[in-house]
């Protein structure tokens, strides 16, 4: 059977426009924003009280959002998100002395709230759709390597917007996206959810999750996996700098990230399709352990970036695949919360990962650190080949 293209949907177009332009904007904030605080107060421990401050909703409110988005019309939810947003980032804009730097704590914290309402929502939405056929793996496919793609591009854009122009043409740029947003959003048909729950309890997301045998497997793997990954994540720059020769070959080892998604993502979606969720899984875990330790041991600045490219293939169809697996699996009445959960165990190994690679590094050495790190994604894989059940029957 032909694959199903998501974006031949009106519908999911305007979805995934929604969701490039509100990545794009965010993703401008990334450096600008930790850059005017460090400019207003010349501190570095104020600067690191702001990337603190847009984690904490993750962690405090995950679960709270997944109600929300099985409760309330996710179209309308997503919509306010994204103009909560705009009001939010707008505030960063009084922010002009050291006395009221506060005043960027709390832009952060609500972008931050904002973002962890919209992604549940979002991601339970798009079943409803697309359906949960082919289709769906085209768009968690689209999605991942839009996400990607504006991950890499906004952080620069907007530092370089930053030293021309000042945080006000950032703080405008991305307001505008905001706006961009919310506009597509709602040029979308309003799908009501078939079936309410009968209970809006936090704790049904988690309690669905270990009900699920497969579902609760691939959380803890997901977990370990994105620990490692960050901790990765934050040791790359240092292993650019250190190994490499400096910050403009951390560029093109990001370029090279990029590349390697762009390129695996057609393959990563037809992987997803054909075989088993835990086969395809592990497998891709252990090739990104693999590919990791290739990139973190080479000693030429070609080989690197050959290592970066190939972690695209596995490293996009981890993160389709499990997103795919969840939103087949689980009732659309409950997939809200259920998502919620695997968001708030993204964000605490997210944040663990990226202090304890650090950490480690400064405790054994760098080389140490990456090692470890690569040996715990490696360590992912068995956990998936080890937890999550054969399937019971054929994939189709």
């Amino acid at each position: 059977m032909p694959h199903a293209h998501a974006l031949r949907d009106r519908d999911f177009r305007h979805l995934w426009a929604a969701g490039a332009a509100g990545g794009l904007g965010s993703g401008m904030l990334v450096v600008a924003v930790p850059a005017h605080v460090y400019a207003v107060t010349g501190s570095v421990l104020a600067t690191g009280v702001t990337l603190a401050f847009e984690h904490l909703p993750s962690l405090l409110l995950g679960p709270v959002s997944g109600v929300l988005a099985d409760r309330w019309d996710r179209r309308r939810l997503m919509i306010a998100t994204n103009l909560v947003h705009v009001l939010a980032v707008s505030v960063v804009l009084l922010a002009r002395t050291p006395e009221t730097v506060w005043l960027v704590y709390v832009a952060v914290l609500g972008q931050g709230l904002a973002s962890v309402f919209f992604r549940p929502a979002v991601r339970a939405h798009i079943p409803a759709v697309v359906g949960t056929g082919p289709a769906l793996t085209s768009a968690n496919t689209v999605s991942a390597v839009t996400t990607g793609v504006v991950g890499l591009a906004g952080p620069p854009l907007g530092g370089l917007l930053f030293a021309t122009s000042g945080v006000g043409a950032v703080v405008a740029a991305a307001a505008a996206a905001g706006l961009l947003a919310a506009l597509a959003i709602a040029r979308t048909s309003p799908r009501a959810v078939k079936e309410k729950p009968a209970r809006s309890l936090v704790g049904e997301g988690l309690r669905t999750v270990w009900r699920a045998p497969a579902t609760r497997a691939l959380l803890a793997a997901d977990g370990v996996y994105l620990l490692a990954n960050a901790a990765l994540t934050a040791l790359l720059i240092p292993f650019g700098v250190a190994r490499l020769g400096g910050s403009a070959e951390v560029g093109y080892l990001l370029s090279a990230l990029g590349l390697g998604f762009l390129l695996g993502a057609p393959v990563s979606r037809r992987l997803v399709d054909r075989f088993a969720p835990r086969r395809v899984i592990s497998v891709a875990q252990a090739l990104v352990g693999a590919a990791f330790l290739l990139l973190f041991n080479s000693t030429s600045l070609p080989a690197a970036l050959a290592a970066a490219a190939l972690l695209g293939l596995p490293g996009v169809t981890v993160l389709v695949a499990i997103q795919t697996y969840v939103q087949r699996a689980t009732p659309g009445h409950l997939l809200g919360r259920v998502t919620a959960v695997f968001l708030t165990v993204e964000a605490a190994a997210t944040m663990t990962g990226a202090f304890a690679g650090p950490a480690l590094s400064e405790l054994s050495g760098l080389p140490v650190a990456l090692n470890a790190a690569c040996a715990v994604t490696l360590l992912s894989s068995l956990v998936t080949l080890c937890l999550v059940p054969p399937p019971s029957r054929p994939v189709r």
